[in-house]
């Protein structure tokens, strides 16, 4: 298992790519509400054209070479081992993202294109994006007081607050029997906390009425009642993800490993962190299903490229309780285990070829 650095202190900062790095794109949201400066973009900024370093260890990829573990490796097969166990450079890419569905609907798809198309205001000292994909596209936003909440899924409908403009989600049209399973989030929350009494699509609950997930009650209050759409509850559309979606399903988890990132993070000295399996309804669960139902659109059958990585990443308002400094280096540590994991497994994909 990759080891979990900290700030990774041989870290460079040019727009220069290095040879054989991991790209990587780290978003944080615009200003909105009374955030003129948004604590993930705060966040998020100073790793623009961060070179940071993986750390793999060879005990970790020599078992899958041969049959037995007490037979020594051939020599081919370990002078692969020491290639690709030696640090790789990972190099990040930053960029504000505004909190509108208009914006996420226009930006994110471009991000999975390949190559990566970048929106056209888009810093000028962004490097050029890869020539196929990115590694992995890491999502920060902001959440009410308290720990780092990292995301595992993302759904496709119940967005029924306004964005920073004031705008609401599209409206999704749905057949009769999918709006009764799916409709729209009404009644009290459940108990317990972040994510507790959820079932069905989205945290909803099935029959006599949908129910909010308490991720999306916090988030309500958050935001305040004007920033909630308001009519009749039984009566208002649907929204969320319609045209051009329509295939995807009601859900979508990352593929990343998260309950084991959250436990090395622990080990590693970060205790203000635990997993979430409901990202709030509101624009960053929008940006964290776009960005992975564009990965599902985007792959090609049997191709060899790795697809692009996606997690999101919830953090508090600045020094509620983590500072911003805290927060930076938290994304970091993510960042390197991510891509660690991604040398590993292509390290033992080549070992056991070499074998």
């Amino acid at each position: 298992m990759p080891a979990v650095q900290g700030s990774n202190d041989g870290q460079q900062q040019s727009s220069e790519v290095p040879p054989n790095a991991f790209r990587v794109l780290v978003t944080g949201f615009g200003p909105f509400l009374n955030y003129e400066e948004n604590p993930s973009w705060l966040a998020v900024k100073p790793l623009q054209n961060t070179v940071l370093h993986t750390d793999i260890h060879i005990d970790n990829i020599v078992p899958t070479t041969t049959p037995s573990s007490s037979i020594a490796p051939t020599a081919a097969a370990q002078a692969s081992l020491d290639i690709n166990s030696q640090p790789r450079p990972i190099h990040i890419t930053t960029l504000k993202v505004p909190v509108t569905y208009e914006a996420v609907l226009a930006i994110v798809p471009g991000l999975h294109a390949r190559p990566p198309v970048l929106p056209p205001d888009a810093p000028e000292d962004c490097a050029e994006p890869p020539p196929s994909n990115y590694d992995f596209v890491f999502h920060i936003g902001v959440a009410g007081r308290g720990p780092l909440r990292m995301e595992r899924i993302s759904h496709k409908l119940g967005y029924h607050m306004k964005d920073a403009t004031g705008k609401l989600a599209p409206v999704v049209k749905v057949s009769p029997k999918d709006f009764s399973r799916r409709g729209d989030p009404v009644g009290p929350a459940p108990a317990g906390g972040v994510g507790a009494g959820t079932s069905g699509s989205g945290g909803m609950h099935v029959g006599g009425g949908n129910l909010p997930s308490a991720a999306e009650i916090i988030e309500r209050e958050r935001l305040g009642i004007d920033h909630v759409e308001g009519g009749d509850t039984n009566l208002r559309p649907t929204r969320g993800f319609g045209a051009t979606y329509e295939t995807f399903p009601d859900e979508i988890t990352t593929s990343i490993d998260v309950t084991r990132l959250v436990h090395d993070l622990k080990r590693s000295g970060i205790e203000q962190i635990y997993t979430s399996m409901d990202a709030g309804h509101y624009l960053c669960d929008f940006i964290y299903y776009c960005s992975l139902a564009e990965v599902k659109r985007s792959t090609k059958p049997y191709e060899k490229r790795r697809n692009t990585q996606v997690l999101f990443l919830h953090c508090p308002p600045v020094n509620q309780p983590l500072s911003t400094e805290e927060v930076t280096d938290a994304i970091k540590r993510i960042v390197v285990w991510v891509c660690g994991e991604q040398q590993l497994d292509d390290a033992k994909d080549e070992a056991v070829v070499v074998a």
